[in-house]
């Protein structure tokens, strides 16, 4: 049986297990899919709904068996009634980004953005960070205008102005540190744990649990890899990028790497807290279209799996 496993950059986990031939051991017909590759729908609109590209291709004959992604997705695909198990998470994302504008701007709080413009990749991790930030100060969605932009490339945006302010993750936020000074209006710690997040089908889950089983014990082991090895890892990423006819700075790439937390651990309470927290305010905001339950997405026989001790990382 084929197993199809998307991936893709913002999934540092899966990018590098992508390169590494570490699940092909167990796995030997394992299919790679690059997210990056595949047609992708018009963009929503950022005010009135979620993208939902990620958890489409679970269900599409030509996408994947097994994806992971950032804290949002998976809202909107249990938001489109897609039949998703969580697999599990990382550790607290809590050093990748945060709100920024540029300092000296007048925008001095969250409080000070009504009627601003503010960047976000939407339908991301930003998306939810975003609204927690507003939530606390007492705006709404409809108080700002916020703008789509790549997980990497608003902060071009900020520097000439076409932003207000913008929700950057790393390694792309440390340019834009280097060119201008910021103020920091939320950091990410204060506002939501922002672990990685992976999910699979039901179906797949349930008639293919070797298959996943393989997949979660390979990730724990090149996750562990990335730990001892970021710069190993990081250069991957750049390696991609030139690739592509882009530049890239390995200093960069390695310490953003250095500050995220690598393995695969089950869904907490607190995690789970969060995630229905999101999703009754994306509901409430007019971003998601349902009310939706997060725990429904819980199986408890993963999460036994997943207490098992992570392997030793690999020579």
């Amino acid at each position: 049986m084929t197993v199809r496993v998307g991936y893709f950059p913002h999934n540092n986990s899966l990018f590098v297990l992508r390169h590494r031939g570490i699940l092909e051991r167990a796995l030997p017909d394992v299919e790679w899919v690059d997210l990056r590759a595949l047609p992708q729908p018009p963009r929503a609109d950022v005010k009135t709904a979620l993208p939902s590209v990620h958890s489409d291709y679970l269900f599409d004959a030509n996408g994947y068996d097994f994806i992971g992604t950032g804290f949002t997705p998976p809202i909107t695909a249990l938001g489109n009634d897609r039949d998703i198990v969580y697999v599990g998470i990382s550790g607290p994302r809590i050093e990748n980004g945060r709100l920024v504008t540029k300092a000296g701007n007048g925008i001095e709080s969250v409080a000070d953005l009504k009627g601003k413009r503010v960047g976000i990749a939407h339908g991301s991790w930003q998306t939810t960070l975003l609204l927690f930030a507003l939530e606390r100060s007492g705006l709404g969605w409809g108080d700002i205008e916020p703008v789509d932009t790549d997980v990497h490339d608003g902060g071009a945006l900020l520097l000439d102005g076409s932003l207000d302010a913008w929700v950057g993750a790393y390694p792309g936020l440390a340019a834009v540190e280097a060119a201008t000074p910021l103020h920091t209006l939320v950091d990410t710690e204060s506002v939501f744990s922002h672990p990685s997040l992976w999910f699979t089908r039901r179906d797949f889950a349930q008639a293919h649990r070797p298959a996943l089983e393989a997949i979660i014990t390979a990730l724990r082991e090149s996750d562990a890899w990335i730990a001892e090895n970021p710069r190993a890892a990081a250069q991957y990423f750049v390696d991609d990028i030139v690739a592509r006819g882009g530049t890239a700075d390995l200093d960069a790439w390695e310490a953003a790497l250095r500050g995220r937390p690598f393995g695969l651990g089950p869904v907490t309470e607190q995690f789970l807290d969060e995630q229905q927290h999101a999703a009754d305010l994306l509901h409430a905001k007019g971003l998601l279209s349902k009310k939706i339950r997060v725990r429904d997405a819980v199986d408890p026989t993963i999460a036994q799996f997943l207490t098992a001790p992570e392997p030793a990382p690999a020579g």
